[in-house]
């Protein structure tokens, strides 16, 4: 396993949609070192194209930061449907490091993917678990949190994120 380079935003990689996942049992070796990479960071969640892979994939582990371990890893994810109540919260990314982004979204969801044993799931996620689904899902269509505010404070945010750089 391997820690990998973390891409940073304004990186063009970050804006594109991402391919899906053909020869899932090729794809061990990657998730592997995309886990060892987002407990290193630390992360609770890291796609694909935060790596450089263009995949419609991503690792996420929401509860380990408070002792126990729940990784999950989502192939080729669908939100089949969301909750119509919206949430802000802030939300941070290894992508855009040092920034916080009050980003609306819906409280729960509904999620169908392909495990990386090739095994198709369909469960319902709701709070955290959720926002951190809808986060990387994001990322897998080009989107990062910066997309999803007002353009005035888009702009503050990026200004906030240069002096940081």
């Amino acid at each position: 396993m391997a820690v990998l380079p973390i891409l940073k935003w304004p990186d063009p990689r970050l804006s594109q949609r991402c391919e899906p996942v053909d020869d899932i049992g090729a794809q061990a070796g990657l998730i592997a070192d995309m886990f060892e990479t987002m407990y290193a960071a630390p992360g609770r969640g890291l796609a694909a194209p935060q790596v450089g892979v263009m995949s419609r994939l991503f690792v996420m582990d929401v509860t380990w930061k408070e002792g126990e371990r729940s990784p999950m890893v989502m192939i080729n994810p669908v939100i089949m449907a969301a909750e119509r109540v919206p949430v802000v919260m802030d939300e941070g990314c290894l992508s855009i490091p040092g920034i916080m982004v009050p980003v609306e979204r819906p409280v729960a969801v509904t999620v169908q993917w392909t495990s990386e044993t090739g095994e198709i799931h369909m469960a319902d996620f709701d709070g955290f678990e959720a926002r951190c689904i809808q986060h990387e899902f994001d990322h897998l269509n080009g989107t990062v949190t910066l997309d999803r505010v007002a353009p005035e404070l888009r702009a503050e945010l990026e200004a906030q994120y240069a002096e940081g750089a």
